[in-house]
This record gives structure tokens, C-alpha cells and sequence, in this order.
């Protein structure tokens, strides 16, 4: 459904360029949840902005059902991290989700229940005609996802969307994303640096390389559904697949530490 071939991204030119992805080459299955994970630094956000057309690639291509994307696709949706920024704050919930509809022209009548549908997938039926600054920030992140699920994308890309939210809020946002990718039938690609996170949410799992970025391997999670947050996590796969991820990152990024240590010195001797 979607392909990152050979994708590069450099910013700025000559000696003051700077390689953020190297090259880049994953596919995603319709239907699938493939997150994203890597050390800090390593472009995960770069890469997500390419593949949905917001910044051009200095080199390769992002193709969705074989279309490459130049421009963000009428069939994606995005996510950010920064809930709080994408929320229009005199809108209220009701508008906020409608907002990006305008651009689909639906009758007033469709849009209206799409709307509706989306709000209580993310159990918000109760505040449609609230504000933004009125919600908590896990209310808010809720409000982001209806946005994208009344658009009804194919394909949903998410930026690191619970980052900034509370443990427990998180946990239960990690569900309802879980419960609404059933229920939608859209595929997801999650961009986290929580490596729990990747495995618990994932049907495969690409791990990046420090900058400049490559696949450093893919990883396919073999876990029973539905997934629950402490049978899920008490399992001894669970706990095979996060070591697994763990390791691939610390041995990529130890290695190239090592790479880079300047050559030890010889102690100067005394006249």
C-alpha cells in the first residue's frame, strides 16, 4: 500500500549540509500497524513529513498504491504530537473535527454523522460543544484522533501522538487507538520512541539507525488479539521482542560511537 524507496533527506547545502535520513526503504500492507522507533535524533519526524508530502526529499520517493506523493494525499491523515497546536482553540469540538471536511464538500447531514461517529469512537460523545482549553491534554489528543477518523483516510500516520501525556493517559490512549483501527479498518503507521509502546501496538516494527538514517531491521510481533495492557505486557514474547528492539538500537549506537572515538594518544614523555 505505501513504499519508501531509497528515501534521503539533507538539509542545507555545501558545508553546512546536514544528512538526516541516509536511505531509506520499508513497504506497509493495507490494513497493518507498523510503528516506527529509533534512538533521539535519528529523523523519525523528517521521515514522517516526507511521507506525507509535507517536505520534499533531497533523494528517492514515498509511493501510496503506487502513486508517488509530491503533496499531501487526499487518502492520508496526520497525527502530531503537539495536540494542543493543531486544536483550533475558539472551535469547539464539534467544529475542530468538522474543520478538515471542508475540503471532502459533504452534504451538511453526512458530515454532521461522521462527526458524531468519530466523537464517540474516542468516548467524547459528552463534549462536542466544548473547547479545546477546557479539555485535558488526553481529551484533547482524543479530540486529534476523531479529527483524522471523521476524514476517514485510508492510511493514518501518527507523530508520536502520546509522548506528552501521563502514563495512565497514555495506556489508554494506546487502547482506543487499538479499538479504533479495528473498527475503522485503517492502516497506521506510529512513530514512537517508546519502545514498549512499538511492541505493544505493532504488527511489525522498523528500527532505525542513528542519523543518518537507515532500516537497521524489521521485526514482525506474533502477539494474540486483542491486546490488553498487562496480559499483553506479562507475556514472555512481549518481554523477547522489547529486549530485541532494545538491543538492536544500543548495539547500532554503541558501534557507532565506537566508530567515532578519536584514536587514544600515546602518553608524552619527559625531556
Amino acid at each position: 500500500m505505501l513504499k519508501v524507496d531509497h528515501l534521503g533527506k539533507t538539509y542545507g547545502e555545501g558545508n553546512d549540509a546536514v544528512e538526516a535520513i541516509g536511505d531509506l526503504e520499508f513497504e506497509v500492507r493495507e490494513k497493518q500497524f507498523v510503528c516506527i522507533v529509533g534512538p533521539s535524533g535519528c529523523g523519525k519526524t523528517t521521515l514522517l513529513k516526507c511521507m506525507s508530502g509535507l517536505l520534499a526529499p533531497t533523494r528517492g520517493e514515498v509511493r501510496l498504491h503506487e502513486q508517488r506523493i509530491d503533496g499531501p494525499p487526499e487518502r492520508m491523515a496526520l497525527v502530531f504530537q503537539e495536540y494542543g497546536r493543531s486544536l483550533l482553540p475558539w472551535m469547539s469540538v464539534r467544529q475542530n473535527v468538522a474543520f478538515p471536511l471542508r475540503r471532502k464538500r459533504l452534504a451538511k447531514e453526512e458530515a454532521a454523522q461522521r462527526v458524531e461517529r468519530a466523537v464517540e469512537a474516542v468516548d467524547l460523545t459528552g463534549f462536542l460543544d466544548r473547547y479545546p482549553w477546557e479539555l485535558s491534554g488526553g481529551m484533547q489528543q482524543r479530540v486529534a484522533i476523531a479529527r483524522a477518523l471523521a476524514y476517514q483516510p485510508e492510511i493514518l500516520l501518527m507523530d508520536e501522538p502520546f509522548a506528552s501525556v501521563d502514563a495512565q493517559t497514555r495506556a489508554d490512549l494506546e487502547d482506543l487507538i487499538l479499538e479504533v483501527r479495528r473498527e475503522y479498518g485503517v492502516t497506521v503507521v506510529f512513530v514512537t520512541h517508546d519502545i514498549d509502546e512499538s511492541v505493544y501496538l505493532g504488527d511489525r516494527v522498523v528500527v532505525l539507525t542513528p542519523a543518518p538514517t537507515r532500516v537497521q531491521e524489521t521485526l514482525d510481533v506474533d502477539l494474540p488479539e486483542p491486546r490488553d495492557q498487562l496480559e499483553t505486557k506479562e507475556q514472555p514474547e512481549f518481554a523477547r521482542l522489547r529486549a530485541h528492539v532494545y538491543r538492536s538500537i544500543k548495539r547500532k549506537r554503541t558501534s557507532d560511537e565506537a566508530a567515532q572515538a578519536p584514536e587514544e594518544q600515546p602518553a608524552a614523555t619527559r625531556s
